[in-house]
């Protein structure tokens, strides 16, 4: 998360930028610069924040499903970014989305029963 943040911030923000939907009303270097913040935070707060990791591995799959769009977005719009240059690769991505909100969930104890 802390790896992916900094790269909204530096060397992927254009191609961040071009996953951002037309219709979404905030500036889309804004979004990007902001969601990568997020997700700054987000890994930090999972790595020192451990009384609080099942909270934060709900803001973790949260984020990853607003963050959904973005994807969405790049397949039906055909928007090459991130080495994603075919239809077929853009929609195997997507299935991968479930696999990391369960992923933010496991790993942060959200899903254990107590």
């Amino acid at each position: 998360m802390i790896y992916a943040g900094y790269t909204h911030l530096t060397i992927y923000r254009v191609e961040f930028q071009a996953l951002v939907p037309d219709w979404f009303a905030l500036d889309k270097d804004f979004v990007v610069v902001s969601s990568g913040l997020v997700e700054i935070a987000l890994g930090l707060a999972f790595l020192f924040w451990e009384n609080r990791r099942k909270q934060i591995g709900w803001a973790l799959a949260i984020f990853f499903l607003l963050v959904f769009l973005g994807n969405i977005n790049q397949y039906f719009k055909g928007i090459d970014a991130f080495g994603l240059t075919t239809d077929r690769v853009r929609l195997i991505r997507l299935f991968f989305q479930p696999i990391i909100v369960i992923w933010a969930l496991w790993s942060s104890g959200s899903l254990d029963k107590k």
